[in-house]
């Protein structure tokens, strides 16, 4: 099994800035990709940005070069920095982890979600 850890959420005013982090630990044998979604409240979770293992990384529309996702790889750790903060931005923050436990298993493994609230 998988496990993430995040921490970093929190509330701040509009136009500030929060860091996110999230750990991976446990059966790891290979991270494919890890990344950051979002679920507000009555809407669907989106994809936030998330980076590969080869570095590649992708960005919500809605980012609009406010965010940056970075990985520390040796120490299977990501992390979103958020600046500009708007209250459209309010969600609960999910980390997620693709991996492999072994050479031919994969899954998708999910945070326990860290609540991210931006006053007007």
């Amino acid at each position: 099994q998988v496990q993430l850890v995040e921490s970093g959420g929190g509330l701040v005013q509009a136009g500030g800035s929060l860091r996110l982090s999230c750990v991976a630990s446990g059966s790891i044998f290979r991270i494919i990709a890890m990344g950051w979604y979002r679920q507000a409240p009555g809407k669907q979770r989106e994809l936030v940005a998330d980076i590969n293992s080869g570095g590649g990384i992708n960005y919500a529309d809605f980012v609009e070069g406010r965010f940056k996702i970075s990985r520390a790889n040796a120490e299977n750790t990501v992390y979103l920095q958020m600046s500009s903060l708007k209250p459209e931005d309010t969600a609960v923050y999910y980390c997620n982890t693709r991996a492999y436990t072994d050479p031919k298993h994969w899954d998708d493994y999910w945070g326990q979600g860290n609540q991210v609230t931006v006053s007007s």
